[in-house]
């Protein structure tokens, strides 16, 4: 009766005070903003409208959903496949494989970043929604409660006539006001707390970033790795179509933005198609070789390398043309060239 009195305006209405508003007004606008971000962010991170349904609804029932490739792995596996088809010996087909190879890659870096950004980004943000912001919606709706009750008690106050109806309501009037007084206290705590849930979500976003720049930077490095790996055909291979191109892949200028991003990325460097690895190729001699960034060896005929660690290479007969054999005190394996900078 109260609530639709006020609404007609036929009834008084006791107002929050400004300070507790505010707090109001910043919740919702928190929560708002809260939702927004959290479900761009879910946009992002996986595109497929159905994969994301999916996903929720594995959540919901507690259950793994099913592991399956994203696009670059894919892609990537249908560059290898095609590769395969066509001849690993051959340019194109070697192309593919190691295209094959590096959009996996990306694939797996993918897979990392949606992983960390859901935990460290989106469920403390989704916690927010379904915990915090839930029990203040809670506490708000009793304090709405408080508050008509106390209204309600004013009026009858205001509309008794006899001393014992004006005594028993000023009771009342006193009893409501001090539970609607002791619910505003127990709101604005608990909005009060929307601070320390900004500061909270702040670390969240700087975890965000964090995953997104060792994504990017992963990223970079592998397609730097393709490009050099690319780079170490004949340049008849990287003529396009018609137009005659004898600039190497090389030549594609790193923005600057990126190269500091990650100091660790390394320099695009067109040493490595010099004549000196054709002249050591011919030769039975060994060179020293400075490495240009870190190489994990895939199979126990390669070695591993260190960025910027000086080797021993050399040549041997019917030796793959991308490979060279390289040494570091007793240790030997194969090297690919294109992780090598010759020195004189």
């Amino acid at each position: 009766l109260q609530f639709t009195e006020e609404k007609l305006g036929q009834a008084e209405k006791t107002e929050l005070d400004a300070h507790l508003e505010n707090l109001l007004s910043k919740a919702e606008c928190t929560k708002l903003w809260t939702e927004k971000i959290m479900k761009q962010t879910e946009v992002l991170l996986q595109p497929n409208p159905n994969a994301r349904i999916e996903e929720f609804v594995y959540e919901k029932l507690d259950r793994k959903a099913p592991s399956r490739m994203n696009n670059p792995e894919l892609l990537g596996q249908y560059m290898i496949d095609a590769g395969n088809e066509f001849g690993p010996g051959t340019a194109y087909g070697n192309a593919l494989i190691k295209c094959g190879e590096t959009q996996k890659r990306i694939g797996t870096a993918d897979r990392e970043l949606i992983q960390t950004s859901a935990i460290n980004f989106l469920t403390p943000l989704r916690n927010f929604i379904e915990g915090d912001y839930k029990t203040i919606t809670k506490e708000r709706k009793l304090l709405q409660n408080k508050r008509l009750d106390l209204d309600a008690a004013k009026t009858r106050l205001k509309k008794a006539k006899v001393a014992e109806a004006r005594a028993a309501s000023e009771q009342e009037v006193r009893i409501t006001q001090s539970e609607f007084d002791r619910q505003a206290e127990i709101t604005r705590l608990l909005l009060e707390g929307i601070s320390s849930t900004h500061a909270h979500h702040l670390r969240c976003l700087n975890d965000f970033v964090e995953a997104q720049m060792t994504y990017y930077a992963q990223c970079y490095q592998y397609m730097l790795d393709l490009q050099k790996q690319l780079g170490s055909f004949p340049s008849t291979f990287l003529s396009n179509n018609n137009q005659s191109s004898t600039t190497p892949v090389q030549s594609v200028s790193t923005p600057s933005v990126l190269a500091s991003a990650s100091a660790s990325l390394p320099s695009v460097s067109n040493s490595i198609v010099t004549s000196g690895i054709s002249e050591l190729k011919s030769s039975s001699g060994s060179r020293k070789a400075r490495v240009l960034y870190d190489y994990d060896a895939a199979n126990s005929s390669e070695l591993s390398l260190l960025a910027d660690e000086v080797i021993t290479v050399y040549s041997i007969p019917g030796m793959d043309s991308d490979w060279l054999m390289g040494e570091r005190g007793n240790q030997q394996g194969k090297v690919p060239i294109t992780y090598l900078e010759l020195l004189n």
